[in-house]
């Protein structure tokens, strides 16, 4: 099927528009059908499970289960969901989860109990730079507290966390300092801020539009794909801080094709729903300053003090990420869209946590769906011609406008899929310290294992 093509200057950014990974090929394997480890009839047999599905069945038995629900996670190893239960007398919630397939934990502390220890840290000890959420793999609430919480501030903390109960909560300590990673450079520009495409959507009045964090489309009503550009987007709602950290901003032009997807240079990973994070789940991230990072996810719901204000509802990652990060795209490997890329602390050479904002709520809020009209090819999308076709196209390494491309493993050069048009532009960023330049972008698995980092 045609399509029409639009000037490159119009050419939508391809949805959490990323670094290549190199000449490598980054190869994603199709996603393994879940195996039912309990297809004999045997009830007490967990099954095996992708995380997506085990999300599924966690939201399942939360409503089966009622208050003897205690949490879930996802076990990578086994690949199987543990069901936190407070059975009390009844001996039937544990017979319930067993017979759904999930593995079954018998716990202390119940949601309720859990809840509310967090509305207890909320009323007693909101504290820019401290962060919570129910971790129920060790069914506590895991409290952060990052390297400015100090002096009265950490006996406050500590002082809260100690009335909760010894089971109730744990503390750890961060290195770094907890802040909105958003900084000057390349990727999307508004407002001399610089942060990262996160999802392409349709909005609810059919046109097209993007999804990124709310602390960037608070800086600026106006996004450009190119340092100093023209502007290519205006935004259209925004969420920061309070219950959320998401913004979505319209494509100035009606025309513009937007794909959900997340380009990978030289090949795309084809976003197909929005899906709940589920703490254990193997994730994700692309931003326009480190590229792309993976991880797990740690807790969900968690409320996180920056110093611009408390944001709920986020979800709790070990996924580094660094200023210019900030609204990049959160995902599975086999194209479930997760979050949006908040802040945290630390970076990618030491470690840290970070807190995406989750992509389901932000869809609900701003009316907008994923899967967008224009199907245009990733040709398209890397460099403003067709795909390998002299200088313009992705296969020799040259992008749009005559930046570095995606196919000669320079990692987009100049930034993450910017520039004039969706591929990386001259416009887009400084050369060898733009977003995943070279091999510091990570290498694709030649055997087609699936994706890999080196950061």
């Amino acid at each position: 099927m045609s399509h029409k093509r639009i000037p490159k200057r119009k050419a939508a950014i391809a949805a959490g528009s990323v670094v290549a990974l190199g000449a490598a090929a980054l190869l994603l394997p199709h996603a393994n059908a879940s195996q039912d480890g309990a297809s004999d009839g045997t009830a007490a047999a967990p099954k095996t499970l992708k995380a997506a599905d085990a999300s599924d069945l966690a939201s399942r038995l939360a409503g089966v289960l009622g208050d003897a629900f205690a949490g879930s996670y996802y076990d990578a190893g086994s690949r199987q969901l543990v069901v936190n239960v407070v059975p009390g007398d009844n001996n039937n919630v544990v017979v319930q989860a067993k017979k759904a397939g999930a593995q079954v934990r018998e716990v202390d502390n119940s949601l309720a109990e859990l809840e509310a220890g967090a509305r207890t840290l909320k009323a007693k000890a909101t504290i820019p730079g401290t962060s919570w959420a129910v971790d129920p793999r060790t069914n506590k609430i895991l409290v952060t507290a990052d390297s400015t919480v100090t002096g009265a501030k950490w006996d406050r903390l500590e002082s809260t966390v100690r009335s909760l109960g010894s089971d109730m909560a744990t503390i750890k300590k961060s290195k770094g300092t907890f802040k909105t990673f958003v900084s000057g450079g390349d990727a999307i520009f508004g407002g001399g801020a610089r942060c990262s495409l996160g999802f392409n959507v349709t909005a609810a009045d059919g046109s097209p539009a993007f999804l990124t964090a709310g602390h960037c489309t608070e800086a600026a009503q106006e996004w450009s794909d190119a340092q100093n550009g023209a502007p290519i987007g205006t935004v259209d709602q925004s969420v920061f801080p309070g219950e959320g950290d998401f913004g979505l901003v319209k494509y100035d032009d009606p025309a513009t094709q937007a794909p959900s997807e997340v380009n990978l240079g030289d090949q795309t990973v084809q976003i197909t729903e929005a899906a709940e994070a589920t703490v254990g789940q193997e994730v994700f991230r692309m931003g326009s300053t480190t590229g792309l990072a993976d991880g797990q996810v740690l807790g969900l719901d968690a409320t996180v003090n920056y110093p611009e204000g408390t944001v709920t509802g986020l979800i709790q990652t070990n996924v580094c990420a660094e200023p210019g990060d900030s609204g990049g795209s959160l995902f599975t490997r086999d194209g479930l869209a997760i979050g949006l890329t908040s802040g945290g602390s630390g970076d990618c050479t030491a470690g840290g946590e970070t807190f995406f904002q989750p992509v389901t709520t932000a869809l609900q809020a701003t009316g907008a769906t994923l899967g967008a009209g224009g199907g245009a090819g990733a040709g398209d999308q890397a460099g403003g011609q067709e795909a390998g076709a002299g200088d313009q196209g992705a296969g020799n390494g040259q992008g749009a406008e005559g930046g570095q491309g995606a196919g000669n493993g320079q990692g987009n050069g100049q930034g993450a899929g910017n520039g004039q048009g969706a591929g990386a532009g001259d416009e887009a960023g400084a050369g060898d310290d733009a977003a995943g330049a070279g091999d510091d972008a990570g290498q694709g698995a030649a055997d087609g294992s699936g994706l890999t980092v080196t950061r």
